[in-house]
């Protein structure tokens, strides 16, 4: 079975060092005990016997109308005190108290005479050994006498208990000091989660301070120079974008451009439009492209209404004679990519005409901390396994051979734009047949 530790490194360091100064504070207590404690309550104990044995011989020595007026200024009696007890029982709430006065009777009796009796009679104070009294059986003239004797301070040991609480409280400032030392060391580290949370989501981070401890300082660098080696390779994937925008779609604006100027108007119709044709799905290819090595990335964030933009795409799609069924639920506004959130519902919708062609719907509503978006159609639709295959790059289902122009570029951006906002894209069967891509995006972006 395996031990439940704290997920968090400042949860188990404090229990590590919790763990450590309980274990350090036990070891010390022991010697204390054992090697200070208990030999010095050991040589009281050897002193009073010795005081009891010479009262003892006193009694036994003196006249016997002596010896008892003696007794009984010593408040002597015949009968032991209903309250003594040869073994007191043992408190918890008092351990060392009873730990001090469990030795000292043990070491008192052991010295002690056997015919020489002890009781102790434990007290009603508030104090430790407070209202405690030890009583020794003498002989006054012959006749057993109980008479109750004051404990000595080296008995009581009294010094123990602050001595406890000395320690005890040098703990505690020990787990503290340690406390604040872990968060001062957690600190750069939340520093570089939340960087790195800015990467994710297509951001420049501050660069992180390369000041404080070493290793820390390390980790913060080599992040640094991640970043500045992810920025430059950005401005290169942009750089060679737009080279590639220009240096296709320039001689392809120029061949249309020759396409007019040569063929007569109404001579090779067919041919014109076929090649047109080719040039259109040329430049649909081209764009899919663009927009799988974009995704938005370096569009901000703003807040918007879902609802809103799902809207305006429908009333779109109605004017080309495609017409999407709104099932709108209430939807908080949530902080999204206008551009990007619209690329990424216009392609769910577009492969829901193409390839499902009847039953359009899209449906959105809210759900804890997650706004939903559904795009539905009624298509023969594919299988699970197949769909998450979709979401690789160039992939294609096997209901898109009939169709041509696509690159398998489609769902796999709707994959990364989803991502990009902290979202995700899964695939589902709607009730009733057919299918449904349902987007999920989080309604609070999480802290910077």
């Amino acid at each position: 079975m395996r031990l439940a530790l704290p997920r968090s490194l400042l949860a188990r360091n404090i229990a590590l060092l919790v763990a450590l100064v309980a274990l350090t504070q036990v070891s010390a207590l022991t010697v204390l005990l054992h090697f200070v404690q208990r030999p010095h309550i050991e040589r009281a104990a050897i002193i009073f016997s010795d005081y009891v044995k010479t009262l003892d011989r006193v009694f036994a020595a003196m006249p016997p109308e002596q010896g008892r007026a003696a007794a009984a200024r010593l408040g002597a009696r015949a009968q032991p005190p209903e309250q003594g007890v040869e073994a007191p029982h043992a408190s918890a709430l008092h351990f060392f108290r009873t730990y001090q006065r469990d030795v000292f009777m043990e070491a008192l009796q052991r010295y002690l005479p056997p015919d020489m009796a002890v009781r102790w009679q434990t007290g009603q104070g508030g104090r430790e050994w407070e209202g405690e009294q030890l009583w020794i059986r003498v002989h006054v003239d012959g006749a057993p006498q109980w008479i109750a004797l004051p404990m000595t301070e080296d008995a009581q040991a009294s010094g123990v208990t602050t001595a406890l609480a000395l320690s005890a409280a040098f703990a505690l400032l020990a787990a503290l000091t340690g406390y604040l030392i872990q968060l001062h060391i957690n600190r750069p580290l939340q520093d570089l989660a939340r960087a790195a949370r800015h990467v994710s989501a297509g951001e420049a981070p501050v660069p992180l301070p390369t000041s404080g401890p070493t290793e820390i300082a390390q980790v913060s660098s080599a992040f640094n120079q991640m970043t500045q080696a992810l920025q430059q390779a950005e401005a290169t994937r942009a750089l060679m974008l737009a080279g590639v925008s220009h240096d296709i779609r320039t001689p392809l604006t120029k061949l249309r451009l020759a396409m007019a100027m040569a063929m007569p108007r109404g001579a090779a119709d067919h041919f014109v439009a076929s090649a047109e044709g080719y040039l259109d799905q040329i430049d649909t290819i081209l764009q899919q492209f663009m927009d799988y090595a974009g995704s938005g990335e370096r569009e901000v964030p703003q807040p918007g209404d879902l609802n809103a933009l799902v809207s305006q795409l429908a009333a779109d799609y109605a004017g080309l004679g495609h017409e999407f069924a709104l099932s709108l639920g209430s939807v908080p506004a949530l902080s999204f990519r206008p551009v990007a959130l619209m690329r990424l519902l216009m392609n769910l919708m577009h492969n829901a005409v193409v390839y499902g062609r009847t039953g359009l719907c899209v449906r959105t509503w809210a759900e804890g901390d997650t706004a939903y978006a559904a795009v539905c159609d009624r298509g023969s639709g594919i299988s699970a396994q197949e769909l998450e295959q979709l979401k690789a790059p160039f992939s294609r289902g096997s209901n898109a051979r009939g169709h041509s122009g696509g690159t398998g570029l489609g769902l796999a951006i709707v994959e990364r734009i989803a991502r990009l906002h902290g979202g995700s894209l899964q695939f589902r069967a709607r009730e009733g047949g057919g299918l449904e891509a349902v987007v999920a995006l989080p309604l609070h972006q999480p802290s910077a």
